[in-house]
């Protein structure tokens, strides 16, 4: 099968992460791969908060229900929407997360895991606050990032629940 295929089918989202650290090599490859990811007018809205201090993690855990993933991660990467970048939220936004989707296939590439999270969406002016940054820097994901210690499945709704219309 196709490498690129492959990742895509073969990918999943980690929770539990090893003790073991992540390669400053290994971080800038998936950050590289976020940064390649396509955007409207090539305007790459996206910017990134690397997250390693333990303190700051713990910080970070205190603001999601998912403490247990941030702990566990041996660092997460926090994904804004640089609103002084934007020049159509609808666009940026689908392209950030293509940006996202790069970092977390280039992470299982690399044998890491990731797991994208949302929920701390809920405090994006408190994740601000926590690294010193102002509004024109909107959070839209969190990833934990490390080497996985679980292989979960997944399951897949069937296509033709998906396909709603085939013309031609």
């Amino acid at each position: 099968m196709n490498q690129v295929l492959e990742a895509i089918l073969s990918r999943r989202s980690i929770r539990k992460f090893t003790d073991d650290p992540v390669s400053k090599e290994d971080v800038s490859a998936v950050l590289e791969a976020g940064r390649w990811a396509p955007s409207g007018l090539n305007n790459q809205p996206w910017r990134f908060a690397l997250i390693k201090d333990r303190a700051a993690l713990e910080a970070l855990s205190r603001l999601t229900r998912y403490e247990d993933v941030v702990l566990s991660a041996a660092l997460c990467i926090a994904v804004f929407y640089h609103t002084a970048s934007g020049y159509n939220r609808d666009k940026d936004i689908l392209g950030i997360g293509a940006c996202i989707q790069n970092m977390m296939l280039a992470a299982h590439s690399l044998s890491l895991g990731a797991a994208w999270l949302g929920e701390i969406l809920n405090k994006k002016s408190d994740v601000n606050a926590l690294l010193g940054l102002d509004d024109s820097y909107e959070l839209l994901a969190v990833l934990a990032l490390g080497h996985p210690d679980e292989r979960p499945g997944s399951e897949r709704r069937p296509m033709k629940e998906l396909l709603v219309r085939s013309i031609g």
